[in-house]
């Protein structure tokens, strides 16, 4: 078999569980060779999926977002040497608002086959239980830190929902989340819907769609939980 990088999704919460099917954890307990956002939760989650061989044999690579992108390359080697090679994120789908992305590109541009396995999205899951336009939608990363130009770039993401009736999907590091709550509040149009997406597929899940004009009489309260947010104007 041509020298294959599986993309990884890992558990949005605590350890595998259902989170990933047994198809999908049969091709991880099969690799000796990954690259991942933490070696420590990496090992973590690799003794929670029950590999075959003891951790220590395991080779665990580190692409953060320290990492140079010249350093990206030589990340390959396990798939020049003919070994299949596995990316894991720190939670949810490697290569999506992660640094993993460098690596699929690295892999993409040297003619290696990249197979993503099944397992969870937050993204993905956030819409499915909002409600909202899944027709037509967005994921828009990070939003800026800075006040001002976060609430342009809200601004800017509103117009486009109801200029295209396009879902905007957004997600924050969780400590920033009541400062990208304010600035929705304080910049979105009453009658806009925002869809507060906490602790998906964790006990204590919430997903929670109100206009702005209703989250203003109660604000959301997703504390330093993470959490995906959805907006669509109208």
């Amino acid at each position: 078999m041509h020298p294959t990088l599986y993309a990884i999704p890992t558990p949005l919460g605590g350890l595998p569980g259902d989170a990933l099917p047994e198809s999908a954890l049969g091709i991880v307990r099969g690799l000796r060779d990954f690259v991942a956002e933490n070696a420590k939760s990496a090992r973590a989650f690799l003794a929670a999926v029950g590999m075959p061989c003891a951790l220590r044999e395991l080779r665990i690579e580190v692409l953060d977002q320290n990492t140079r992108n010249d350093s990206v390359r030589a990340l390959l080697a396990p798939l020049r040497e003919g070994r299949a090679l596995g990316l894991l994120s720190e939670a949810g789908c490697p290569a999506i608002a992660d640094p993993g992305a460098l690596l699929v590109a690295a892999a993409q541009g040297a003619g290696f086959r990249v197979a993503p396995l099944i397992g969870p999205s937050s993204i993905v899951l956030a819409l499915m239980a909002s409600g909202l336009e899944g027709q037509r939608f967005a994921f828009c990363g990070y939003l800026p830190r800075e006040t001002g130009a976060r609430e342009g770039r809200i601004r800017q993401l509103e117009q486009r929902s109801r200029a295209e009736t396009a879902t905007q999907v957004f997600i924050e590091t969780p400590y920033r989340n009541q400062a990208i709550v304010t600035s929705l509040l304080r910049v979105c149009a009453p009658q806009t819907r925002l869809c507060v997406a906490t602790d998906l597929t964790l006990p204590q899940e919430t997903v929670v769609v109100r206009s702005i004009a209703e989250w203003r009489s109660a604000p959301p309260q997703p504390g330093r939980r993470p959490s995906v947010f959805l907006l669509l104007a109208s």
